[in-house]
């Protein structure tokens, strides 16, 4: 069997440039406009580089935004659930002239990571936005409050990328393209592949849900968020050194494989689920693991929202399916992990096992059980700590 087909259909959309036309585009970025993008738009033109955001050929218009807002499909009818747009004030906007092309340069070091052709301009009620992306306009919402202090402008057009950043540096094998996943996953014999979602260690609760997906796929892809998080999050290369240890001491060889991906977290609950979809069929992941309230922060979503969104995907949209899996825990009677459709006992007998405990525990110095997370997994997590402290 074949893995499945990038999204659209047509192959992987790779806007990232290479060889004479890197350098060419490079020269002529140089003399033009610039535009310093955000931490968010700046993981979205990688994506747009690598492939991971395949079919889109830039930023989008105001009709693509309106029908991805409303409806969660562009004006073209292709299915994408979360606006993937540019803004800029009002001011620079004012100053670049439909037709021309300008240059969008990195938030962290101002070098130029793209260009672009501007084919419209306009302006979007935020309000509306987060609430129908993040079903909320609470300004607490990190989300809503990235969207509410963006520019008033939002510029649409297609980009040519000349830069991954300091990604491929930074994280080395750990930043992986579509490409190189799809690669990875033929060479293996897989065609069945599930992702598995983390911006956290992998405790006890994470291993029982990649391995229940072993059960039944060739492998798994742990993919793990390399952007920005939010205040009190743990840094991607203490996560990826925790991730491998686990994988190396807990799963059978050659049903793993670790990568990320150079997006920052929406925290859209539902609809940041269905884009991760999106974008893991890109991947070459036939499905997606999909546990409790998935993308989610605070109480903003249901534990289940993120399952339920998937039930309303028009038929043939996406090629990624959820693997929907129900809260996980220790269970003390069943000796065990077990999940809400396994296990037949009470609360009491229930140790619920998640990443917000867990990270509280450890910036406090507080006994970690053994149920919740492994040995091996809480040393690097402590060293990591007790750094902070120093």
């Amino acid at each position: 069997m074949a893995l499945v087909e990038p999204h659209g259909g047509r192959g992987l959309l790779e806007l990232l440039l290479e060889g004479d036309a890197l350098a060419a585009e490079l020269a002529r970025a140089a003399g033009l406009p610039k535009i310093r993008v955000s931490s968010r738009e700046k993981g979205d033109l990688i994506m747009l580089g690598i492939g991971g955001f395949t079919p889109l050929e830039g930023f989008m218009s105001h009709a693509d935004w309106a029908g991805v807002c409303d409806g969660m499909k562009m004006a073209n009818g292709l299915f994408w659930p979360i606006p993937i747009t540019l803004s800029a004030d009002q001011k620079t906007a004012d100053a670049i002239a439909i037709g021309s092309d300008i240059a969008l340069t990195d938030p962290d070091d101002g070098s130029i990571l793209a260009t672009m052709r501007v084919t419209e301009k306009y302006s979007i009620d935020k309000a509306h936005e987060c609430a129908t992306v993040f079903k909320t306009t609470d300004p607490k919402h990190p989300g809503v409050k990235l969207v509410m202090e963006q520019g008033e402008i939002n510029l649409a057009g297609p980009v040519k990328v000349l830069s991954q950043s300091d990604f491929p540096e930074k994280y080395g094998d750990l930043f992986m393209s579509p490409r190189q996943t799809r690669a990875q996953f033929e060479a293996m014999g897989w065609s069945k592949v599930a992702a598995f979602q983390t911006r956290n260690p992998m405790h006890r609760s994470h291993e029982y849900l990649a391995k229940i997906a072993i059960e039944t796929c060739d492998g798994v892809l742990i993919h793990s968020l390399l952007g920005n998080l939010k205040p009190g999050d743990i840094p991607a290369e203490v996560r990826a050194k925790a991730i491998s240890t686990l994988t190396e001491n807990y799963f059978v060889k050659k049903t793993v494989i670790q990568a990320g991906y150079p997006l920052d977290m929406r925290y859209a609950g539902p609809r940041e689920a269905l884009l991760h979809a999106v974008f893991r069929q890109n991947y070459g992941c036939s499905h997606q693991i999909v546990g409790r309230d998935h993308a989610g922060v605070g109480s903003y979503y249901g534990p289940f929202d993120a399952h339920q969104i998937f039930d309303h995907v028009p038929k043939g949209a996406l090629q990624t399916e959820a693997m929907k899996i129900d809260i996980s825990f220790w269970c003390y009677k069943c000796g065990g992990m077990a999940s809400g459709r396994t296990c037949p006992h009470d609360d009491a007998d229930r140790l619920q096992v998640s990443g917000t405990q867990l990270r509280k525990s450890l910036s406090e110095g507080a006994e970690v059980p053994a149920e919740f997370s492994r040995k091996e997994v809480l040393e690097i997590l402590r060293e990591y700590y007790a750094g902070l402290d120093k």
